[in-house]
């Protein structure tokens, strides 16, 4: 590639990025979108000082970005000669056909999975972390981190008290819950939830029932986990499709209160209904994403001795959190915990301090109010720019969550379709991936927790020009 074209194009994505992280964050994910989707490996980057003069930064902000992806392996470096890209390593198939994964693993590589592309315009499932109130963040570790806290740099034993209290009565406030401390379980997200019960409550070739379109996700922790996976298409005012006869069903995975990928409401008629006519033995239930007034969509009953709730706070605050809350039955919380204990350790007692003391400063429900009507005026702005699309069969209404869906009349490739938006560094997730064999809908899912303000109207329009083009 030519030097010239190679400046261009890493200007032009790091003008993409959103203008709140600093320099040096856009400068990495420009370089890390480029070498991983655009740059051939080997490729010599153009001098430093050129490139810093092209940005219009410092070149020391330049060579930090750098040393960045030095440290990540997607660049190469020798003293006086310069700097080449490195495409991500795969191992050569003949060490595959040596050393075959298992089934389970080949069919979770086979399935949709976790993009290598996690920031950018539109991309699903990230909230807003460049708003988040860090400084404040920061500041707790310092307050936690005292000598006579000694004890938090060890493991953990059924997780940090004070945060389970902080999470109940969260719980009681945000989802009217009123559980006990004990029916706590702390987690390392919703993915370890999930693993949790399907170790625990499932053997391998179990049946778990879930909705389609599914969360990607938790399709992969229990198919890793060897379980038997049906899938019953749900329609928003119409409920679920039914079995006329069904084999003894384990476990039934439903979505919380708001849908996720439809970005609807869901219905606790309808997933009534639903497990009423599987009779499953246990039924879980994720709050992928809530408002305050969505509690009564849920189906979950701390009371009752089959129903979980997942739940995570990596939507609501940042995803390199990784931590969440599983709640169970009073009489399977002690052997729940002693299980988590054996199988993944339990530490990070200095996270949870931290998030504990958030919680009680009121600081997680002021920020909570604060991005949802963030959200809410971000969704607007996208419901008004893509409800006239050619084609267009359903978008979801503008809510306070960070996603948001666009279905299409079918046919329509929309896998083909977000592989085309990509090109566009407009980075979305295509529904039908996710959705039931006998469920044809097609659409696409994408995400308001990166954009904002005027960047967010420059590019929900640009958006729908690409896809008006495409469409047609």
């Amino acid at each position: 590639m030519e030097r010239e074209q190679v400046v261009h194009q890493l200007v032009h994505l790091y003008a993409l990025q959103p203008e709140r992280l600093s320099k040096q964050v856009r400068i990495e994910q420009a370089l890390r979108y480029a070498i991983t989707q655009e740059w051939p490996s080997g490729m010599r980057l153009p001098a430093h000082r050129k490139l810093a003069e092209s940005l219009g930064v410092a070149r020391q902000t330049l060579a930090l970005a750098i040393n960045t992806l030095l440290n990540e392996g997607l660049l190469k470096t020798a003293h006086g000669q310069g700097t080449w890209t490195r495409k991500p390593a795969t191992k050569p198939a003949a060490f595959i056909q040596e050393r075959p994964l298992s089934q389970r693993a080949q069919k979770v590589l086979q399935g949709p999975g976790a993009s290598l592309i996690q920031s950018g315009a539109f991309v699903p499932g990230i909230p807003d972390i460049a708003q988040f109130p860090m400084r404040k963040w920061r500041q707790l570790y310092s307050s936690v981190t005292v000598p006579q806290n000694a004890l938090l740099l060890s493991y953990s034993t059924g997780g940090y008290g004070p945060l389970k209290r902080a999470i109940r009565d969260f719980l009681e406030r945000w989802r009217n819950i009123r559980c006990d401390i004990d029916q706590i379980i702390i987690t390392d997200g919703t993915h370890n939830g999930i693993e949790l019960c399907a170790v625990a409550l499932a053997d391998v070739g179990d049946t778990v029932v879930m909705e389609s379109p599914c969360y990607w996700g938790a399709r992969n922790v229990f198919t890793a986990a060897g379980l038997n996976i049906e899938m019953l298409p749900w329609q928003p005012g119409q409920g679920h499709n039914l079995p006329v006869a069904s084999a003894p069903v384990q476990l039934t995975y439903l979505t919380g209160s708001h849908h996720y990928p439809l970005s609807v409401p869901t219905s606790a008629h309808d997933k009534q209904r639903l497990c009423d006519a599987l009779a499953s033995a246990y039924i879980i239930e994720d709050d992928y994403e809530f408002s305050r007034d969505d509690h009564a969509n849920l189906l979950f009953d701390p009371q009752s001795e089959r129903h979980f709730l997942v739940g995570s706070f990596s939507k609501m605050m940042f995803p390199g959190l990784r931590l969440g809350y599983l709640v169970v039955p009073r009489q399977l919380s002690e052997p729940m915990n002693r299980l988590r204990s054996e199988l993944f350790r339990e530490g990070r007692m200095l996270d949870q301090a931290v998030l504990a003391q958030f919680i009680f400063d009121g600081d997680l429900d002021a920020w909570c109010r604060r991005i949802q009507r963030d959200y809410l005026g971000r969704q607007q702005v996208m419901h008004d720019q893509l409800r006239t699309l050619p084609r267009l069969k359903r978008i979801s209404p503008p809510s306070s969550a960070i996603s948001l869906c666009v279905e299409f009349e079918p046919p329509i490739d929309d896998v083909k379709l977000a592989q085309a938006l990509l090109k566009e560094h407009l980075i979305v997730r295509p529904l039908s991936p996710v959705c039931a064999a006998n469920d044809p809908r097609v659409g696409l899912v994408m995400g308001v927790g990166m954009l904002s303000g005027e960047t967010l109207a420059r590019e929900a329009q640009r958006l729908r020009r690409c896809l008006e083009n495409l469409l047609r």
